[in-house]
């Protein structure tokens, strides 16, 4: 009954919010760089935020400190939706939250250089899961199998967080995937939903990790990884900005160029990210050679697929051109 009120919640709460943001014009227009073809709204990843919130709010405040981080990138993604800010300030509001999230896993009662280590790997996984936002479902879809596969864990494997945590933002992730994962999506997560989910599933696998000494857990978010660490080199080899929009990561090759449906472009990152969190899980295999062999065979599939797909995309360039 609890849930199914916090479902409900949740739901009336982002039909709320498309009001405020059709009133307020917070809204996602089309250019050359993007994978969608009409105007719709942004930020509806907002309740990613507002599902924590339940829970800090009903858990009678349990973690506050990393309520506090999460407010701070929210808000400041929020705005960032509504009008571009200095990426200076951006970071400013980052670095911030995150060294409160460090204060609340107890990172700082360690060396100075886990504090260095954590500080690169956080901010890598903000800005892949940020990028990795560009098409239908996929932001919704990839969150939800991970902290499916989080919530196996602390039920079957070690309880390293309180389980109401987890279904309480599994709830919001459903909700927004009721808007989102569709072929005419209602919203887009925005920045404000890509950083706070991002923040979350930090959150809690850094509290795995640390809990467990087994960094190996950061296999839940491979398949993104994989994409994102790999398109950064590829644009590099081809001297770009990688600070730049693009459209070069596999996920996009494959909706906009191979034009399969964005749904199914999902339902495959999803379905992948499963499977190795599956045999992460289960399979009778050291995690350490589970994790290089898991990273070999994304690497292999992406350097593959990128290699023979991506002269159509050099293609759609050169006609944009004319």
């Amino acid at each position: 009954m609890y849930y199914l009120i916090v479902l409900v919640l949740l739901f009336l709460a982002e039909l709320f919010y498309f009001r405020v943001a059709d009133k307020c014009d917070i809204i996602d227009k089309p250019n050359e760089r993007s994978s969608h073809t009409k105007i719709t709204l942004r930020g509806g990843g907002i309740i990613f935020y507002f599902g924590a919130l339940v829970y800090f709010l009903t858990s009678g405040f349990e973690y506050p400190l990393f309520m506090l981080a999460l407010t701070l990138v929210t808000f400041i993604s929020f705005v960032d939706d509504i009008k571009s800010i200095r990426q200076i300030t951006r970071l400013l509001f980052h670095f911030s939250g995150m060294a409160l999230m460090f204060c609340q896993w107890g990172l700082f009662s360690l060396e100075w250089w886990w504090i260095v280590i954590a500080l690169i790997i956080c901010t890598g996984i903000i800005n892949a899961y940020n990028f990795m936002d560009g098409i239908n479902g996929i932001t919704g879809g990839y969150s939800l199998v991970v902290l499916t596969s989080l919530a196996i864990i602390n039920e079957e494997i070690i309880l390293f967080v309180e389980s109401d945590f987890i279904y309480t933002v599994i709830c919001s992730v459903w909700v927004f995937c009721f808007f989102n994962f569709r072929k005419s999506a209602k919203c887009f997560a925005g920045d404000v939903g890509s950083v706070s989910i991002a923040f979350i599933l930090l959150f809690l696998i850094g509290k795995l990790i640390i809990e467990t000494g087994d960094f190996s857990w950061i296999l839940l978010l491979s398949v993104y990884g994989v994409d994102s660490v790999l398109t950064i080199v590829h644009r590099l080899m081809l001297h770009e900005n990688i600070g730049l929009p693009h459209r070069k990561h596999l996920y996009q090759l494959m909706a906009n160029e191979l034009k399969i449906p964005h749904v199914v472009v999902s339902s495959v990152y999803m379905v992948l990210q499963l499977f190795i969190a599956a045999g992460l899980l289960w399979l009778p295999i050291d995690h350490w050679v589970y994790f290089f062999c898991v990273i070999s065979c994304l690497m292999v599939i992406y350097v593959v697929l990128v290699k023979k797909y991506y002269p159509l995309h050099e293609a759609y360039l050169k006609q944009k051109k004319k």
